[in-house]
């Protein structure tokens, strides 16, 4: 029998219980993974989450000296990459890929680490994801598709081929997204738009057809009305 594998749930919100019946599920096609418990910068030690202990904050993982693995369950893209890289300071951590058991896909697909694809996730044939990646449950990622890295793709979006979405952006839910679109960094596509063209860096965009309302950023920090 194969010795289960010891991981840490980082954030013990909402997503952070989804991703411990994600790890639950997977166990109940094999048994791989042994829940120690969350991490949480704002949660007590010792208190209960979903049955498992509070272990601590970042900084106590941050000192553990055993090889451990980590899920780092953050909804907010800014938000997982700043305790992404904290983390990887500590050489003895280790970023699975936790993908759902229903989840279909082609073997042509290629990750890095850390990507968390949620249960009812239909992907196509040769598409990418980056590091520290989020699929919500229920959606479709066409063929060729490239999602850079910390992008949120909340549930039942629907990502047509050749799809470009830079690091740090999160699409909403029930969005739509069609052929040969590109998306830039930390942007924001807002619940239920359909994207038909192009959309910058640092643009928040809402609507059927989605259209930007406001940018953010150093250089772009202006206001777009249409």
């Amino acid at each position: 029998m194969m010795e289960k594998k010891e991981i840490v749930i980082v954030g013990a919100g909402g997503f952070g219980r989804e991703v411990q019946w994600l790890l639950e599920r997977i166990n109940s096609e094999k048994e791989e993974w042994e829940i120690v418990g969350f991490v949480d910068d704002g949660i007590q030690i010792g208190e209960q989450v979903g049955g498992r202990p509070v272990l601590g904050g970042c900084d106590s993982l941050l000192q553990c000296g055993r090889e451990i693995y980590a899920a780092v369950a953050i909804g907010s893209p800014a938000v997982r990459k700043s305790v992404a890289e904290k983390l990887r300071k500590n050489r003895k951590i280790r970023f699975p890929n936790l993908i759902d058991p229903s989840v279909i896909s082609s073997s042509g697909c290629v990750c890095g680490e850390g990507n968390i694809v949620c249960a009812g996730v239909i992907g196509t044939v040769d598409y990418n994801m980056g590091d520290f990646d989020i699929i919500n449950l229920d959606c479709t990622i066409g063929h060729d598709v490239k999602l850079q890295s910390y992008v949120t793709v909340y549930p039942g979006v629907n990502i047509s081929g050749c799809v470009t979405v830079g690091e740090g952006t999160e699409i909403g839910t029930g969005s739509s997204i069609i052929q040969g679109i590109s998306i830039g960094a930390q942007a924001i596509i807002g619940a239920g738009s359909v994207v038909v063209r192009n959309i910058g860096d640092a643009c928040t965009a809402v609507g059927v057809p989605c259209r930007p309302i406001s940018y953010s950023g150093d250089k772009n920090k202006r206001s777009v009305r249409e």
